[in-house]
């Protein structure tokens, strides 16, 4: 067992919140990419949803980095 995949280590719980992040953003990504051209409120319904799901799975990967000390106050430009 290397260090990389001990059970608890944090390195993992970010590099698994990361991709639960990326999954979530694909899914956006390809509702979107099948989106009518004039969406109904199902379609807006969904996009809600899918929406929904990948600002938690953001939150997830952000709170899983910020364990690992790697917070960032900004990325904006000053």
């Amino acid at each position: 067992m290397t260090d990389t995949d001990r059970p608890g280590d944090d390195r993992e719980t970010a590099r698994r919140a990361a991709a639960a992040h990326t999954v979530a953003a694909r899914d956006v990504e390809s509702f979107l990419r099948t989106l009518p051209a004039t969406p109904g409120p199902e379609h807006v319904a969904e996009y809600a949803t899918l929406l929904s799901r990948e600002e938690r799975a953001r939150a997830d990967r952000q709170a899983a980095v910020d364990a690992l000390g790697l917070t960032v106050a900004s990325i904006e430009p000053e």
